[in-house]
């Protein structure tokens, strides 16, 4: 007897094949028969004709870890249709780190993952996995991340990696793959992550070569780098470790919108006959991060803490304003305030009208929030103000994603009242596109680039498509109608046409409601 049927479906198995009228059939946590099964006994049939069955999306790229752990149904995520989504990314987390060390790593990361709660054991990979197997609504995959590794060892301070510590780190590495992460990440700003060097990163991929891994990389951009950063960086570093490389939302921007050669430059001039490179991307033209990344790195040295100290002493925040006056203002121009735990009323705000009307420079006034919010600060990018730049960005999307190299991720940023729209809507925001008459891409070809792709790519085992026994994580949408109602102005806004989402086998989402079951597991 299977323990549920989703009934009368046409089922997209994944592959990018055409979709087959079909029952699919659910014992326990894994799909047992696919087919007619009108005179099979089911527990409890649902009645999905009309709607397509896929396999539930893998999200490769969120910052959902500590909502995860106050929040374990994560609405805004399983809503979407995510049934496995990766933590750990841009080479930031919380694992493995020492009880201190992870304290003032919550506190620095706090803008971007919130605050989880404070005693938890993240000593080790596995120690974090296990607080999210079968305690959370969606599978998650964890990512070992440099910047976490390099504080375990370090501290938060600006010093070379001699070879005694990069012994101990590449140590750390090696257990946190063997205990079940998938990866090795780094990321483009986010200390103490920037303070290390070339030759560091080469090294950790070695580890991740040899264990046969993939490095996910943010190319990185703070000035002052050792090794200049960029993707440049990211691909000698590939080339010198032997080892798979994923970059993370490589997309075009404002700036080069209409021009995917560009950049791509960087990263197809250096291949060899033995690269190994995959890509991930979300579907808007500006993104999301944390305002405290943006630091020189001589204020970051130390870590919360001293930073804190640094913007409580007069001279000291002065000298920084200059810095981010002089070297940040392309990013502080389009800042919109997503996070201020300390003044909910100013999420939604310009950091330019707010300087503005508080008789600042952009970058004294964002010293002075940081100071105010005790760090805790978020904030979203502003989208180009031109219609006709976003749309070609889009453009440019579906144009990358028609490559056999690419798949789709949301870069899920929750923290705050005022999100990214891409909280909520990434992923139906890209299956609408596929009814335009011009889309490059077809309803099944964009499913595979967010099921089995990405399962294949990193290594999840049964995972990615409807096949009999593989896992039960599976979605139903509406072909017609699925969208994202999500914008820049209005973001927490939930998608419609994704009615019921399985995950390992039960409900999660049934006629568009959260059924609070939690049946995700720590893979692979």
């Amino acid at each position: 007897m299977f323990d549920l049927i989703l009934q009368g479906g046409c089922v997209v198995d994944g592959t990018g094949r055409p979709g087959v009228i079909a029952d699919v059939g659910i014992r326990g946590e894994r799909i047992e028969g696919i087919g007619d099964l009108s005179r099979a006994e089911a527990q409890r049939r649902l009645d999905v004709t009309g709607k397509v069955v896929s396999p539930g999306f893998v999200d490769t790229h969120t910052h959902a870890e500590g909502a995860l752990l106050v929040d374990p149904q994560l609405e805004c995520a399983i809503r979407q249709g995510i049934t496995t989504l990766f933590i750990g990314i841009d080479g930031m987390s919380y694992a493995p780190l020492s009880p201190a060390n992870y304290r003032t790593y919550r506190h620095w990361l706090s803008g971007l993952l919130g605050f989880p709660p404070e005693e938890l054991d993240m000593s080790s990979v596995a120690a974090l996995r296990a607080h999210y197997h079968q305690r959370v609504a969606v599978n998650t995959v964890y990512l070992a991340p440099h910047a976490t590794i390099r504080l375990e060892v370090l501290g938060f301070r600006d010093v070379p990696m001699d070879d005694a510590a990069l012994q101990q780190a590449e140590q750390l590495l090696r257990e946190s793959l063997e205990q079940g992460a998938v990866g090795f990440t780094s990321g483009s700003k986010y200390y103490p992550g920037p303070w290390g060097d070339t030759r560091e990163l080469i090294a950790l991929c070695r580890v991740v070569a040899e264990m046969d891994r993939v490095y996910m990389s943010e190319p990185r951009s703070v000035p002052g780098i050792p090794g200049g950063g960029g993707a440049a960086e990211a691909m000698a570093i590939a080339t010198a470790s032997g080892c798979k490389l994923h970059f993370a939302h490589w997309r075009t921007s404002a700036e080069s919108a209409g021009h995917i050669e560009q950049i791509m430059a960087d990263i197809d001039g250096a291949r060899t006959a033995t690269s190994d490179v995959t890509f991930d991307i979300y579907p808007y033209p500006s993104g999301s991060s944390i305002p405290i990344s943006f630091l020189p790195g001589w204020a970051q040295d130390g870590g919360p803490h001293e930073i804190l100290r640094r913007l409580e002493s007069p001279d000291e925040r002065g000298r920084i304003a200059v810095y981010l006056d002089a070297h940040q203002d392309g990013f502080l121009e389009p800042m919109t305030l997503s996070f201020v735990p300390a003044t909910p009323s100013l999420e939604g705000v310009r950091l330019s009208a707010l300087a503005a009307e508080r008789g600042q420079s952009r970058g004294e006034a964002l010293c002075d929030l940081l100071l105010e919010n005790q760090l805790t600060l978020g904030h979203v990018t502003a989208p180009p103000s031109d219609p006709a730049v976003c749309e070609q960005i889009m453009q440019d999307a579906l144009a990358l994603l028609s490559r056999p190299d690419y798949m789709v991720c949301s870069d899920i940023t929750p923290a705050g009242g005022v999100p990214h729209p891409r909280c909520y809507g990434a992923f139906p925001r890209l299956l609408a596109q596929t009814r335009s008459a011009d889309s490059p891409l077809s309803l099944e070809a964009m499913l595979h680039r967010m099921t089995d792709r990405p399962a294949r790519r990193f290594g999840l085992t049964d995972r990615g498509r409807v096949a009999v026994g593989y896992f039960a994580d599976l979605v139903v949408l509406d072909p017609n109608t699925v969208t994202d109602t999500a914008t820049y102005a209005e973001p927490k806004r939930f998608p419609i046409g994704i009615p019921h989402v399985v995950v390992n086998g039960r409900l999660a989402v049934e006629h568009d409601r959260c059924t609070g079951v939690f049946a995700g597991r720590a893979i692979p």
